[in-house]
């Protein structure tokens, strides 16, 4: 039963230790593959864009012309934005290190002080080892003296060791500072370069809008236009929901997969640990036998030695009576004459010699050996059923959004004129599959829940576009911005800013046009927002 308990708390032991080792790696491990995951979809959507490009490649249209200008202007803005985040950081760094700095200037400051304090009470007292084995002292106040001078020294050098770490900390400070004034140098220096191709690109994109506004205008007022717009969108947002589709059960797959892996994992390293901790135990048992057997033979071999010491004592007094029997018989000037032999204590032969000691000490002739301890039978081990511990639930893959984290009463993308309302025709052809919200460029676009970018590319009719995965095949479009400051891949949480208003895509009017789709249809915003 002993053994049973020491190999379940083994086996339990072994588990808990597996389960902190494998927590650092679980997590290192879904880091790994939201990472991979991450970088598939980048790929997917990047030949999705290749694949958008080749079929519009056979129909030109004038805004087409905008396209480089206003996706440099977008990468530009959110370069720039990345660089404004950089300095802010380095900054924000670079004040924290100062201070560090300021800190231990003082601290250097006062071990200076310290020693500095030390060195001179010890040259105005005069006290040193030298002065006070010449000064004749009694030893004892002498070795007194050499004892408090040995605790001055100490202290003394401990004091240099720490002021020398500190000036080695203070010079990592500023090694470190440096460094980053480096780098806050370096950002400043691109930030410049990047706002000078920005003005660059601004004024080009403006030369072709001047170029190009008549032939926009013909196009724009073209009845079947906003036909094909809708259908490009409706057919890259199909695309995506493959792909997406597509995602989520690879990464479904690949978790399973690990789920199994790791659980076939546990469940070996639990039987072997169960087999360490019973080899453990038959290991103990067989040395507990050992041990009881080397006792027992020890204690035989201290009761034959104590036997002889006993039969050796016994001699030694029989020498004893008959040395003295036969000095009494010298004295006596004669043999004493010895009727019977037993009578007088003598033995015949052999065993010649007076027996002076009682005879209750004599050892029986014979003693039988006590008996040797039994082998302890080995306990059999209960049988008792463990139940391996089910797999922890791993945190499953989440599907690209995170889960759909839209609900009714959504704050607004932007704050502006409603333009449109849904299922309405339009006054140039179509029906509004959205709205536009019109406000001024620049202004910040919040995303309305929280979800996972899936497009941000620049796409015919809706300039810089944007698309976020709210899961449960939920999305929501973001089109004609004036940059986009996500990258695919990227989660967001509700309110993040995602994009800035523009007129891109051959729009005359600031603002943003915003959709909600459910499996690729479009539903009405305005049962989603508040109004």
């Amino acid at each position: 039963m002993r053994h049973t308990a020491g190999l379940l708390l083994a086996v339990m032991l072994a588990g808990a230790g597996l389960s902190a080792r494998a927590a650092p790696n679980d997590l290192a491990g879904r880091q790994s593959d939201a990472e991979r995951q991450q970088a598939a979809l980048r790929d997917r959507i990047e030949n999705l864009q290749k694949d958008i490009d080749g079929r519009e490649a056979a129909r030109k249209e004038a805004a087409d012309a905008l396209k480089q200008s206003e996706s440099s202007i977008s990468r530009i803005n959110l370069r720039l934005r990345e660089l404004g985040e950089a300095n802010r950081q380095a900054q924000a760094d670079l004040a924290s290190l100062e201070k560090q700095i300021g800190a231990q200037e003082a601290v250097l400051a006062k071990r200076r002080t310290e020693l500095a304090d030390q060195l001179r009470t010890q040259y105005t007292s005069g006290v040193s080892p030298w002065t006070a084995l010449l000064s004749g002292d009694d030893p004892q106040v002498l070795g007194r003296n050499l004892g408090y001078l040995d605790y001055v020294s100490q202290a003394r050098a401990n004091a240099v060791q720490a002021l020398r770490a500190d000036i080695e900390r203070l010079a990592a400070l500023q090694a470190r500072a440096d460094a980053r004034r480096g780098e806050i140098e370096k950002v400043v220096a691109e930030t410049s370069e990047q706002k000078t191709a920005l003005v660059g690109q601004q004024k080009e994109r403006a030369t072709l809008l001047a170029q190009l506004e008549g032939q926009i205008a013909a196009q724009r007022a073209e009845a079947n236009k906003l036909g094909r717009d809708d259908q490009r969108l409706s057919r890259l947002i199909t695309d995506l929901d493959a792909a997406i589709t597509k995602q989520i059960e690879e990464a479904r797959k690949a978790e399973e997969a690990r789920r199994k892996a790791e659980e076939a994992r546990r469940v070996e390293e639990a039987r072997r640990a169960a087999e360490d901790a019973k080899k453990r135990a038959e290991a103990q048992r067989r040395a507990d036998e050992a041990r009881k057997k080397a006792e027992a033979d020890r204690k035989l071999a201290a009761d034959a030695a104590a036997r002889r010491d006993r039969d050796s004592r016994d001699a030694q007094e029989a020498a004893q009576a008959r040395e003295q029997v036969e000095t009494a018989s010298r004295q006596n000037r004669g043999p004493v004459a010895v009727a019977d032999p037993d009578a007088a204590g003598l033995r015949p032969a052999e065993q010649r010699h007076t027996r002076l000691t009682d005879p209750a000490d004599t050892p029986p002739p014979s003693t039988k050996p006590a008996d040797s301890p039994k082998k302890a039978e080995p306990a059999e081990p209960e049988t008792t059923p463990t139940r391996t511990a089910s797999a922890q639930q791993t945190t499953r893959a989440v599907p690209l959004g995170g889960g759909n984290g839209l609900k009714h009463g959504l704050a607004m993308p932007v704050r502006g004129q409603v333009q449109g309302r849904f299922g309405v025709d339009r006054p140039d052809g179509g029906v509004w599959r959205g709205v536009v919200l019109r406000a001024p460029e620049g202004t910040p676009v919040k995303v309305v829940a929280p979800g996972t970018v899936v497009y941000a590319e620049w796409l015919r009719g809706f300039g810089n576009l944007i698309i976020v995965d709210h899961g449960q095949q939920y999305l929501t479009v973001y089109a004609y911005n004036q940059s986009l400051l996500k990258r695919v891949g990227d989660s967001v949480t509700g309110g993040d800013t995602i994009a800035t208003v523009g007129a891109t895509g051959g729009q005359v009017e600031s603002g943003l046009y915003f959709e909600i789709r459910h499996r690729g249809a479009p539903v009405d915003p305005a049962q989603w927002l508040a109004q």
